[in-house]
């Protein structure tokens, strides 16, 4: 991080894990130090850009704006040394087309000349007023990355939750090499449990059954391998509320653990009633349950490794000593039987989504104005949000994309109409 009392030129230089090919600013942009100006310059032909969060939405919303205004200032910011966020801590290493996204981001540092600053804290390290105070527009993509807290795992209301219960966002950082990720305290034995039926559920029982040679030529550094295959690893219990043909997976991630050598699939599913079935979409919760049989049909009826997918059932509690033993679930539908699910554990890997990090300095509603419109990602005037941030923790890169897009076009639109109204000066519109 970036020390307060640090100089312009301090703040600029860039880290040593920064963008490759990243351009170098021809004039540093703000740093911890940096007073605005005694006097606003007259107003420029584009107006100047910061972007707080260099993970795909704030990449996508720079590319949108440079299309539209080639020779605006834009700089983009992020606590971490390198850019990319969600692409490079968040996506599963082995998929690597969607890893590879991130070369197209490349050439915003190294052709479309945007800027990048890193190990920079908005909030600590500079503070939201001073950006807002330097830049016409600045537009927060700062993402939700803590992992949700299952509230009912604990053994009453007072007790805290034995150790052995790890967020899959700590999980997955750790597995591509977070820098403020460690393997220490991290024990996931011979019997897991996941809770939750997404997407990152499906791609922690893949990576948790990979081998330590697969896992190695990904860059999974040796410890993290360690951590993961010490137990081994024998069986896996991946347990969601919702019944299999409206789970939150992807058919093609449940396809993708058919894969995996030597591992039995079960399921306790049965056919989803039909007040579960979505009538605007019947063909995709088919399929789902379908890949779930298919998944279990077509595995070896003897196998060294074992993964059993539980669907209908809700968190309630972890028990055990200093470390987790057992988890009991509940059956989301009351008349449901059985009435709960009780499962053998060494660790609990939860991938119930994400929230706000404890104690976040930058919090969307706190910095909502009376008129904002997070439809179109205003928060007040000249103050922008985008991705996660502005919608929530839902929807992949692609939808990061289109979220962009929809936040470029009302920045667009905001800036062009301030400059026909007083081309002068766009901060006069603030």
């Amino acid at each position: 991080m970036v020390n307060e009392t640090a100089t312009p030129a301090e703040a600029a230089a860039p880290a040593e894990a920064a963008a490759p090919g990243a351009a170098q600013p021809a004039e540093a942009p703000l740093s911890a130090a940096s007073t605005p100006p005694a006097a606003a310059p007259a107003a420029p032909a584009a107006p100047r850009v910061a972007i707080v969060g260099a993970g795909p939405a704030g990449c996508y919303t720079a590319q949108f704006l440079r299309k539209r205004w080639p020779d605006a200032s834009i700089v983009i910011y992020d606590r971490h040394d390198a850019p990319y966020g969600l692409i490079r801590y968040g996506v599963a290493p082995d998929h690597l087309g969607t890893k590879a996204i991130a070369k197209q981001f490349d050439r915003l540092f190294a052709r479309d000349r945007v800027q990048f600053v890193g190990a920079t804290d908005i909030g600590t390290t500079i503070t939201l007023e001073q950006l807002q105070a330097e830049f016409d527009v600045v537009v927060l993509a700062t993402g939700l990355w803590a992992d949700r807290v299952i509230d009912s795992f604990q053994t009453d209301a007072s007790a805290p939750v034995p150790s052995g219960v790890y967020g899959s966002g700590r999980l997955t950082r750790l597995i591509n090499g977070h820098p403020a990720e460690s393997t220490e305290g991290l024990h996931i034995g011979r019997r897991t449990v996941i809770v939750g039926n997404g997407n990152v559920a499906a791609d922690l029982v893949r990576l948790m059954l990979t081998s330590a040679e697969v896992l190695a030529s990904h860059g999974v550094t040796a410890d993290v391998i360690a951590a993961l295959t010490a137990g081994p690893l024998e069986h896996i219990d991946v347990v969601g509320r919702s019944p299999a043909g409206v789970a939150k997976f992807d058919v093609a991630m449940i396809k993708e653990l058919a894969k995996l050598p030597d591992v039995r699939f079960t399921s306790d599913s049965a056919e989803p009633p039909a007040s579960a079935v979505t009538p605007d979409a019947p063909t995709l919760d088919q399929a789902k349950a379908a890949a779930i049989r298919d998944l279990v049909d077509g595995s070896p009826a003897t196998a060294s490794r074992t993964v059993a997918f539980h669907f209908g059932f809700t968190p309630d509690r972890v028990s055990g000593g200093e470390r987790v033993e057992r988890v009991t679930f509940r059956a989301t539908d009351p008349t449901a039987l059985p009435a709960t699910l009780e499962l053998a554990a060494d660790s609990v890997c939860t991938a119930v989504g994400f929230t706000e990090t404890a104690g976040a300095l930058l919090r969307r509603d706190a910095i909502a104005s009376p008129t904002a419109d997070l439809e179109h990602g205003r928060l007040a005037d000249g103050l922008y949000c985008v991705g996660w941030f502005r919608r929530g923790p839902v929807g992949t890169i692609p939808a990061n994309r289109a979220d962009a897009r929809t936040v470029a076009d009302a920045i667009i639109a905001d800036v062009e109409a301030a400059l026909h109204t007083s081309p002068q000066l766009i901060k006069e519109t603030r």
